[in-house]
């Protein structure tokens, strides 16, 4: 079963490989993307059901991808909230847990476990 996937990055490269990758390896659907603070709390507050996985960078162009978890506080328990950054730190880590994400995973080291975790959502929606 595909899921619904909404991405937070700014960079528009990497998105783009991001949305390949989740499409054809993670077998989700890519709904929408933001590239600042901003524009990732106004979707996800006009479309609350219309994901079941966010997946937030960090640093953004405007904004930053914590205001973007603590907006996902509110969603429903199926809906998963998980950072994909380069400053994976034990810092970050600890304050995205804190806001409210369900994991963290650094984009250099840990594409692997992303894709894990993506089976995860995909089977708890079956």
């Amino acid at each position: 079963m595909t899921f619904k996937a909404y991405l937070v990055e700014d960079s528009p490269v990497i998105r783009e490989n991001l949305v390949g990758f989740l499409q054809d390896v993670a077998d989700a659907e890519v709904v929408a993307s933001a590239s600042t603070e901003d524009e990732a709390v106004t979707w996800l507050g006009q479309h609350r059901d219309g994901w079941d996985l966010t997946i937030v960078d960090l640093f953004l162009k405007r904004g930053n991808g914590l205001g973007v978890i603590h907006a996902c506080r509110n969603r429903a328990p199926h809906q998963k909230v998980v950072v994909l950054s380069n400053y994976a730190t034990a810092d970050m880590r600890q304050r995205s847990e804190q806001l409210g994400a369900d994991a963290f995973f650094d984009k250099s080291a840990e594409l692997d476990q992303l894709v894990a975790y993506c089976e995860t959502v995909r089977s708890s929606l079956d």
